[in-house]
């Protein structure tokens, strides 16, 4: 019997803080996201859960607080608060979506998976040379992004409407060509920011398997925020959970759902009260 590898960790964040002014949107926030597992980030509004996304993802520079990306195969690790936005993406490979949707909505659907390879693309052409000349060298990177794109494509169900302009999609089908651009540019962490935020039940069970997927079968990290707790306790391995900018709970799905100080930041019960029905509603029930 195959022993499964020990996971790892992926992203360490260590006393992060995040102030605007008199404002602190994150105090002090530290937890491990471990390679090859899928990792939630949760709380009520206004928990500041977008803002350490940000912060990943060098939109915004921490006030206070290290970031720390390992990366594969064992190499010197990479401080994401000293790096700009584009090397985070490009060296520490992480890529991300967003709460709003941000496609390219006048390009086609396989447009959109070619663009996010634009600077492989690039790279392949020797910044425009061998791609306007067509070189060898080029056309094989050529082949290889058309290749991706259309596997991505159809892990997503939307190979049958490559050629479709992307804005004209349904809503649930946008969400699930954001994640396949993202995975186009081959992450060691993919971040999704609230990804099943508007879809229905079904598409909802659809996102929860895409990204069982792309954990056990392409083997990377995922960090998740999300308000759809029968996604989170589904298919999350570790539950950060945030309130006022504050961690106040850290564990297993399991452990998290009957976290009392958890209970009482989404339902408003007392600490020691610990009702069925709270616990049901984190678990994503009625």
């Amino acid at each position: 019997m195959t022993v499964p590898p020990k996971p790892t960790p992926l992203l360490e964040v260590e006393h992060l803080t995040m102030r605007f002014g008199g404002l602190i949107a994150v105090s002090e926030v530290s937890f491990t996201a471990m390679d090859r597992e899928i990792t939630a980030i949760i709380g009520p509004n206004g928990a500041g859960k977008t803002t350490v996304f940000n912060c990943l993802t060098g939109f915004y520079t921490p006030t206070v607080g290290r970031l720390t990306m390992h990366r594969k195969p064992p190499k010197t690790p990479l401080y994401l608060e000293r790096l700009e936005a584009y090397r985070i993406a490009h060296k520490a490979r992480v890529a991300r979506t967003f709460q709003n949707i941000r496609l390219f909505s006048g390009m086609s659907v396989l447009e959109n998976m070619i663009v996010a390879q634009h600077n492989k693309l690039m790279r392949a052409s020797g910044f425009s040379l061998a791609g306007l000349f067509g070189l060898p060298v080029y056309r094989r990177a050529e082949r290889a992004a058309v290749d991706l794109a259309r596997y991505w494509l159809d892990r997503v169900n939307l190979i049958d409407v490559a050629d479709w302009q992307a804005g004209n999609l349904p809503y649930g089908a946008q969400r699930r060509l954001e994640i396949a651009r993202a995975m186009c540019t081959e992450p060691a962490l993919l971040c999704l920011d609230e990804p099943a935020a508007g879809l229905n039940p079904r598409e909802s069970a659809e996102l929860s398997d895409l990204l069982t997927f792309i954990r056990d079968e392409h083997k990377i990290g995922v960090l998740l925020i999300e308000h759809d707790m029968s996604v989170v306790m589904t298919i999350s391995d570790h539950v950060v959970v945030l309130e006022y900018g504050r961690k106040i709970s850290d564990g297993t799905p399991a452990e998290v759902r009957v976290d009392p100080a958890v209970i009482r930041a989404y339902l408003g019960e007392e600490e020691e009260e610990t009702p069925p029905e709270a616990v049901q509603r984190l678990a994503g029930g009625a």
